[in-house]
């Protein structure tokens, strides 16, 4: 990036905005724009512009949607990104990722209807749109960071799953009532196995996916089209829609996509609603991670919370302009990158490029057969497979693996968007697990060693007569307060001498809500009637706030909090005349 010194962030060019000016990163790259990136950009627009004609239409039919609107949700998403996004090089438009999201809602809410699948798929697209907006003006960026990467593995092996036994059936010429990943896997075989294949259309489709996956490596080479040109060329040449029954993607209507506000009905708004929240969560996990790739790459700092407004407004411009959800691509992009393109006009170009297809030749792709594009997303999906660092969380935690294999099952089992639900779920779950029984320890003075250690792993450990240094690695809530008194008693109840004080080595202790405050005092209560004091090391200062908002910290009194675990034991020592050497 011009300006950056290497080895160094570059400076965000949003960062002496003021006003509304700083969410409009696109004037300010307008504003620093020279002239020397303008071959490049052109260039790599116009390169970009093959991918974008065929993966457009091929993500559209596999979404649900007639193809054109694949095109209509490429043109204006690139145009607003440019406008709003923080990143100089992503690419967005329909994904893989999401064609089985939006199939999920639009399958059996349009039945049957093009123009209702395209309402359907649109408003989904507004209400992504305005979630990802929201959430980016309230700073909420991290809200992505929920899924942990077992679970994200296993999701978008399942989403890739869901996509692929999707298009299977559009791979070997056939048409089947879908009813779940499963079960449309059974129907397709069935199908195959009774004859009902069109096998023209297949071998044109498995042709296709070679092309496209043997090619995959020379990213230079422009597979995906040549595939597809090949494709169309051949149905085209031999008549194979009318002779051999091969389907086609027809005329595509002229004209450029107009201003038109989605709406089915408030009786189906709450599925719309719940899907576009899932693909709104799943596109800016997607965009956020490309986004951050790409940053490192060009030295070049991006805003989460600008990234996920950028992502929002080509989403809510897609639902306006008769598209459907988008988010980045990590196919369309290092085309971009490997093509020389340094700003968003690589994305203006493209978007003009396509929408002058339309206008001068909406008949070219008349015979692009059905089956090479179910084969242009079988690809794609093939991508999302994540089997190699699955392999290594196998090695290195087990259990982590089995829930990823879980979620993934789920997804395959239930479909998208109930898999979707699935995975936020079982990453709630195991968020609370590790907080729930989190690790603690009784510690001890190692010999050798600096500082007091648990005695478990260090067995040989001496202890401080008639005091329990008590460790607990985790912040104190209301799933786990119950746990963290038992377990203070019982490190008393073991204690080989009997016990004046015990100390909390509070450092891990990040938080305290007012159920485990309320336990805090009533184990305060016990240990007293016993004559046993409680008193807390390294405890942090926010952490004590709370306790003086909780009103704790009076009754708990000054002189129980010590700095380091060091001083709260020579605390005890001195008040106590306990002659120990540490």
């Amino acid at each position: 990036m011009s300006g950056s010194e290497p080895g160094r962030l570059a400076r965000p060019l949003t960062s002496n905005l003021r006003g509304w000016q700083r969410w409009l990163p696109g004037l300010q790259t307008a504003r620093h724009y020279e002239l020397a990136w303008l071959p490049r950009d052109v260039g790599a627009g116009l390169v970009l512009t093959t991918m974008l004609v065929p993966v457009g239409i091929a993500y559209a039919v596999a979404s649900g949607v007639p193809g054109i609107y694949g095109l209509y949700a490429t043109i204006v998403p690139l145009l607003a990104y440019a406008l709003f996004g923080p990143s100089r090089i992503l690419v967005l438009g329909p994904d893989s990722s999401l064609a089985a999201l939006i199939l999920a809602v639009v399958l059996p809410l349009s039945g049957g209807d093009p123009g209702r699948a395209v309402a359907v798929a649109g408003l989904m697209a507004v209400v992504s749109g305005l979630i990802c907006i929201l959430a980016g003006v309230l700073r909420l960026g991290f809200i992505t960071e929920l899924l942990s990467k077992p679970i994200r593995y296993g999701y978008m092996n399942g989403i890739a799953f869901v996509v692929i036994v999707n298009q299977l059936p559009k791979l070997f010429g056939l048409s089947i009532d879908s009813v779940g990943p499963l079960r449309d896997l059974w129907q397709t075989g069935a199908s195959v196995l009774n004859g009902e294949a069109n096998w023209a259309a297949f071998v044109i489709g498995a042709a296709t996916l070679a092309v496209v996956l043997l090619l995959k490596p020379w990213r230079r080479i422009p597979g995906l089209l040549i595939a597809v040109v090949a494709a169309t060329v051949a149905v085209g040449l031999f008549d194979l829609g009318a002779t051999a029954g091969v389907k086609v993607l027809g005329d595509l209507p002229q004209g450029l996509p107009a201003f038109a506000l989605p709406w089915i009905g408030l009786a189906d708004l709450g599925t719309v609603v719940i899907g576009g929240c899932a693909v709104a969560l799943v596109s800016f996990a997607d965009t956020s991670v490309l986004s951050r790739t790409y940053a490192a790459r060009t030295r070049s700092y991006v805003d989460p919370n600008q990234e996920m407004v950028g992502l929002g407004a080509a989403n809510l411009a897609a639902g306006l302009f008769q598209g459907f959800p988008i988010s980045s691509s990590s196919s369309r992009t290092p085309v971009a990158e490997a093509a020389g393109a340094r700003t968003q006009l690589t994305g203006v170009v493209g978007a003009l490029a396509v929408a002058l297809l339309l206008l001068l030749a909406p008949d070219l792709l008349r015979n692009l057969p059905t089956s090479a594009l179910a084969a242009v997303v079988i690809a794609s999906a093939i991508g999302l497979f994540e089997f190699a660092d699955l392999r290594r969380i196998f090695r290195i935690q087990r259990w982590e693996f089995w829930l990823s294999i879980g979620c993934f099952a789920g997804v395959a089992a239930l479909g998208a968007i109930p898999g979707i639900g699935l995975a936020i779920i079982v990453a709630v779950v195991e968020f609370l697990w590790d907080g729930w029984r989190p690790h603690f320890a009784v510690l001890g003075r190692a010999n050798g060693i600096r500082g007091f250690h648990d005695i478990t792993r260090y067995p040989e450990a001496r202890l401080v007569p008639g005091l329990v240094l008590f460790r607990w690695d985790a912040p104190l809530f209301f799933a786990n307060a119950e746990l963290f008194q038992e377990r203070v008693l019982q490190a008393v109840a073991d204690s080989p001498t009997p016990v004046k004080r015990i100390i909390v080595a509070a450092e891990p202790v990040t938080s305290i809500d007012v159920s485990s405050a309320d336990m805090l005092a009533e184990l305060e209560r016990k240990l007293r009637e016993s004559q046993i004091e409680l008193h807390f090391a390294e405890m942090k200062d926010p952490v004590k706030d709370k306790l003086k908002r909780f009103e704790l910290l009076e009754r708990f009194g000054p002189g129980v909090f010590h700095p380091t675990v060091g001083a709260a034991v020579d605390a005890y020592l001195a008040d106590h005349g306990v002659n120990w050497t540490p």
